[in-house]
């Protein structure tokens, strides 16, 4: 099969999401991550900030640049981006291999801190993210185009609780396009082949339970 011939039978299926089109990078993204269900803390502070990062971009920009966003990061890990300081500021606005947006790069390293909290106060920042998934009878009986929404009663609700604690770029669009990624939704449409994959991962889940602390971490604002 000629490269051409690969990009119609791509664009041809009809057993996959539309949203991907059948480019490659969207493609590999949708079939090995997109809706996977995710616990590890880092994963989930990175989703969220490329998800800031991505306002006013595509998708798919953000992730082209992602192995470069984790270099600038520090792979997310939250306790080394939360040190981070303007000096760091300074140095990645000047960073080619990113999205050299001051008031995005600010807000990973401000969300970096914000999340050393949650992760103080509920045993694990995936502790505080999976204690908003939905409801199981809050869904729609059958996910298809048309029953796919920016926002949800649940990703306002955690907007707001995250914007109360601190943390930037986290409006309810963002919030929800997160859920759908780190899989506290299965947004996967109906026919499409990872849908019920993703529900045998999401039934097997182990969902992080809350362990609360009685005092708060030092501060490093």
């Amino acid at each position: 099969m000629s490269v051409e011939d690969e990009k119609d039978s791509r664009a041809r299926r009809t057993d996959t999401c539309w949203w991907h089109s059948g480019l490659p990078e969207l493609e590999a993204y949708h079939d090995q991550e997109w809706g996977r269900p995710v616990r590890d803390d880092a994963r989930l502070l990175e989703k969220i900030c490329l998800e800031g990062f991505q306002a006013g971009l595509s998708w798919l920009t953000i992730l082209r640049k992602r192995e470069s966003f984790r270099e600038a990061f520090a792979q997310f890990d939250i306790d080394r981006v939360a040190m981070f300081s303007e000096a760091d500021v300074e140095r990645l606005v000047k960073d080619a291999a990113i999205v050299r947006h001051r008031g995005k790069i600010a807000s990973v390293i401000n969300n970096a801190k914000r999340a050393a909290e949650q992760r103080h106060e509920f045993g694990s920042l995936a502790a505080f993210f999976w204690s908003y998934e939905p409801a199981p009878d809050s869904r729609p009986s059958k996910v298809d185009e048309s029953s796919i929404v920016a926002t949800t009663a649940e990703s306002t609700a955690l907007s707001k609780d995250l914007k109360r604690r601190g943390w930037t770029f986290v409006g309810p669009t963002t919030v929800y396009a997160f859920m759908q990624a780190m899989g506290l939704v299965n947004d996967h449409v109906e026919g499409c082949w990872c849908r019920p994959e993703i529900e045998e991962q999401r039934d097997a889940f182990e969902r992080p339970s809350i362990t609360r602390r009685s005092t708060r971490p030092t501060s490093t604002d």
